[in-house]
């Protein structure tokens, strides 16, 4: 449901020292860039799907994530002219959410990944809470690696960075001109549109799938208790909250205030981040719904539904509900097969199920959309024939399913990372620790769902899929620039957020949030709104 959130939200805190540290780096900032002229149209690149491999469960225009039961038995070679991008080592500076895999050295996977691209991927590996600052540190030395991710909501995105450190890569990917990069152009528009700055393309996407993530139920335990799990009004819900937590079992309803925040928030259809009516933009906690969902978490949390230390305890919620100590938990769409793959072997009867919020009085549901890629990846500026030799070891790691390159990207080497389960790949033990080399956090094919060690959950997800797409959300500031968001908004977010989980652990009264809201506008959010009012309006033309 929250997944742009979840796992952006860490880089909050640093975007302040984020902005300061990015423009020393560019000497004195580079050219001044209107932000009219950030927001400048870009010509994206043309979208050419990959027809691939035939499946029951089909995407769509909308954005359905197909689903496949079964891998190919005999995979398309991606590249059957041989590995596309011999050269020089290409050096890639990303993070990981995973434990830090195996040096290429003891890797069998990344080793044979080298060889199939044609070159050596010098993956420079981060842990995610302290990559923030690291690219700020990287920027302000100026010596940079041949490619980065980059975070799309911090002061990382600034239009003077990029103008001075990075390619335009606008002649190489505009138009039909991504034709000579096949698998990047089977990446979806709206992945790409993030990519667009100061017009013209200056990343790559990491795409991801636009019905965001459901709100995961533990079924089996939903079963002990012969509760059932669907609600259909926020009352119901709330109910079902009550009945599933038992404190003398260490078991409760939720584990984290701001996504019960969240899921309240899609309740009662309120703004995805901001809302838009006729080019006017409201953010979505200066609403009226914010404030219910601060009360209706605030009910929850007063009821005991929530976890003791849902409000001091950060980075557990997925243990605690993978060891049933938390009963739902909203996260991302590909936590599915993680959930699975990590908690299920210790637990016998492990099953999950999908929620999407009810309508608040049993009306209507509506979903978030998630966003379109998770970051981006900038290159470093170089000659046209580096910049093409990247741009085709990128295309390769966006090989997408049914190929013998996706199979090696996610599943390694056949024998020491994955054996046969008749045309399936299953990892081993070794494979689980290889294949976290974090391609997927350098571009990406789009999404599919598959899970060969449990076949059956597919049709699961797919049901999902079908249920949240035509009810999403979309958040209308996600491909526009704001300067003052850039270099605000993550502090200030730090400071909203500590009253807003006062206000819903009960330690702050709701009638402060009113204060809470006109200090934001004030200090810098009816700036931001006229930022993005008048980049929308320019867009709109």
């Amino acid at each position: 449901m929250t997944s742009a959130l979840s796992r952006r939200g860490f880089l909050l805190g640093a975007a302040g020292i984020t902005a300061g540290m990015a423009l020393s780096g560019c000497g004195d900032g580079g050219p001044d860039i209107s932000q009219a002229a950030a927001n400048a149209k870009a010509q994206l690149p043309s979208y050419i799907p990959y027809r691939g491999v035939p499946t029951t469960m089909p995407s769509s225009p909308q954005g359905i994530t197909p689903g496949y039961l079964h891998y190919p038995a005999e995979p398309v070679k991606a590249f059957p002219e041989g590995p596309p991008a011999t050269g020089p080592g290409i050096d890639i500076m990303t993070l990981i959410f995973n434990p830090v895999p195996p040096p290429v050295g003891r890797n069998t996977m990344w080793k044979a990944l080298d060889k199939s691209v044609g070159c050596d991927l010098n993956f420079q590996i981060t842990p995610v809470g302290d990559y923030p600052d690291k690219f700020a540190v990287v920027i302000a030395g100026g010596d940079l690696p041949d490619a980065m991710l980059m975070l799309l909501q911090s002061a990382n995105r600034s239009p003077q960075m990029l103008s001075v450190l990075f390619q335009d890569l606008s002649e190489h990917l505009s138009g039909d001109n991504i034709r000579d990069y096949p698998y990047l152009a089977n990446i979806p528009t709206a992945s790409w549109a993030p990519c667009a700055m100061n017009g013209g393309i200056y990343a790559l996407p990491m795409p991801r799938m636009l019905s965001g993530g459901p709100t995961y139920t533990r079924l089996d335990l939903f079963r002990k208790k012969g509760i059932d799990p669907n609600p259909t009004s926020w009352k119901e819900f709330a109910q079902l909250c009550k009945d599933i937590t038992d404190p003398k079992a260490n078991q409760y309803a939720l584990g984290d205030p701001i996504t019960a925040f969240n899921f309240a928030m899609q309740s009662l259809h309120g703004a995805n981040q901001w809302g838009e009516e006729n080019g006017k933009f409201t953010w979505y906690l200066e609403t009226e719904e914010a404030k219910q969902s601060l009360d209706a978490v605030r009910q929850l949390t007063k009821a005991g539904a929530l976890h003791p230390d849902a409000y001091s305890v950060t980075g557990k919620v997925k243990d605690w509900f993978g060891g049933g100590q938390i009963a739902m938990n909203p996260d991302a769409p590909s936590s599915w097969n993680d959930y699975y793959t990590t908690y299920a072997s210790a637990t016998k009867g492990f099953e999950l199920g999908a929620m999407i919020a009810p309508g608040w009085d049993g009306g209507a549901r509506a979903q978030w959309q998630g966003s379109a890629n998770y970051a981006v990846l900038v290159v470093k500026k170089a000659p046209k024939p580096r910049i093409k030799q990247i741009l085709r070891a990128m295309n390769a790691l966006a090989a997408p399913f049914g190929t013998d390159g996706y199979l090696l990207r996610k599943y390694g080497v056949q024998g020491p990372d994955h054996t046969m389960q008749g045309s399936d790949p299953i990892l081993t033990p070794q494979g689980q620790n290889e294949v976290t080399l974090p391609t997927i956090f350098a571009t990406d094919a789009p999404q599919v769902l598959y899970y060969p060690a449990k076949p059956e959950i597919v049709a699961s997800q797919y049901a999902f899929q079908k249920a949240a797409v035509p009810i999403l959300m979309p958040n209308p500031a996600e491909p526009l620039y704001s300067e003052t968001s850039s270099r605000k908004s993550g502090l200030l977010q730090t400071s909203i957020d500590d009253t807003r989980k006062g206000i819903m652990q009960g330690r702050v009264p709701l009638s402060e949030w009113d204060g809470v809201m006109k200090d934001w506008r004030k200090n810098a959010g009816d700036q931001i709104r006229a930022e993005y009012e008048k980049a929308w309006e320019d867009s709109h033309a």
